[in-house]
């Protein structure tokens, strides 16, 4: 399983070009709230990933490997809400197009947290028999392709004013 530091890359440059809308907050403010939710839910993330690989190749039982799954990706599951819900909370950066990178990003955080859901579900739902790590892999499999759907489109954002907030917050290095 690879980790979502693309994906991550992606979310901070999307949020470095965009901007716009209702409650406002100076882009410098708004970049180091973003930057605070996310590094737990980035540290969350990189364990799961390397967990997962323990998991697939450890001397462990199909029934405790599952176990140990379920229990990480609930744990990414958790992690990628309460980012969704600080970034939400942010508020919107007083940037041109802000509430669409906002909504971009939250977005993008619930479609992550809906593929580790979906994840955990199918893992939760196999046997653990000797065909269990079969479906551990389809599973996996299905989170990637679903992670990599949640993706932000960056191609239509730009904001100078947030690629510099980006730049400078020590939240953000």
């Amino acid at each position: 399983m690879r980790t979502p530091r693309a994906v991550l890359s992606a979310v901070l440059v999307v949020l470095a070009l965009a901007g716009c809308g209702g409650d406002r907050s100076a882009p410098r403010i708004w970049a180091a709230d973003v930057c605070e939710a996310l590094s737990p839910w980035r540290d969350e993330i990189d364990s799961l990933s390397s967990g997962t690989q323990q998991q697939m190749t450890a001397k462990t039982t199909p029934a405790q490997a599952k176990e140990n799954l379920v229990r990480l990706l609930g744990g990414a599951e958790q992690a990628s809400e309460t980012a969704r819900q600080l970034v939400e909370q942010a508020g919107v950066p007083d940037v041109d197009e802000g509430s669409a990178i906002v909504d971009g990003f939250v977005g993008s955080l619930a479609g992550v947290r809906d593929a580790y859901g979906k994840a955990k579900k199918s893992i939760e739902g196999l046997d653990a028999d000797q065909a269990f790590y079969d479906g551990v892999g389809a599973a996996v499999e299905t989170l990637n392709k679903e992670y990599d759907a949640s993706a932000l489109d960056t191609s239509k954002l730009n904001s100078p004013e947030l690629a510099r907030a980006f730049d400078e917050v020590p939240e953000c290095r």
